[in-house]
């Protein structure tokens, strides 16, 4: 629920994780696909990387509306100090896969929020470290066909059957691993005066 009086609020971001995990929260938003390019130009730190394209998206989507509240995210997955872009198809998720065996990867979810008008910004970052079992390639394979995470960053969805991979996930705010900090979204949400359920 929203308070009547409270700015509209704008997602920024094509995901349809994300946009489920605002869902429960909020009945009346709008989801806007940020055109940002997503490159690591000024090679930067996986934290300040996921924070600058954070922002860079809400930015994007708040030059064609001033009066809303936007709402910018980006996550990284990072296995020993190199970044896991979404593999875009089965076997570069098998490659991802099998690489993670064994290991723990850290995963970077960063939030911007960009009040109306004033364009005053609220940033947050979220560290979640999953540590994987070791598992060989059939294992892999079967999940991938299962779940077929090809559009998630790291290979696999929490939110499916990815858990048969894990041996531990340590975190603060397990939506965070979704792709949006919900525990930080939805405190900051409520100090701004909207109603949530």
């Amino acid at each position: 629920m929203q308070n009547p009086s409270a700015p509209n609020i704008i997602l920024a971001s094509s995901s349809r994780y994300r946009r489920s995990l605002l869902d429960r929260v909020l009945d009346d938003f709008e989801a806007v696909s940020p055109d940002v390019d997503e490159s690591n130009v000024d090679n930067l730190e996986p934290e300040e990387l996921a924070a600058q394209l954070a922002r860079k998206k809400a930015e994007a989507v708040s030059r064609n509306a001033q009066r809303a509240l936007i709402i910018g995210a980006d996550q990284l997955a990072i296995l020993d100090d190199r970044v896991l872009g979404k593999p875009g198809g089965h076997q570069k998720a098998v490659e991802q896969l099998v690489a993670a065996s064994g290991k723990a990867v850290r995963f970077v979810t960063a939030v911007c929020m960009l009040e109306p008008d004033s364009r005053k910004r609220y940033e947050h970052i979220d560290t979640t470290i999953v540590r994987f079992r070791k598992y060989d390639r059939r294992l892999a394979e079967a999940y991938l066909r299962n779940d077929e995470p090809y559009d998630c960053a790291g290979s696999f969805k929490v939110e499916g059957a990815g858990f048969v991979l894990f041996e531990s996930v340590k975190a603060e705010d397990p939506t965070a691993l979704i792709g949006l900090p919900m525990i930080w979204v939805a405190g900051r949400l409520l100090e701004l005066g909207y109603l949530l359920p």
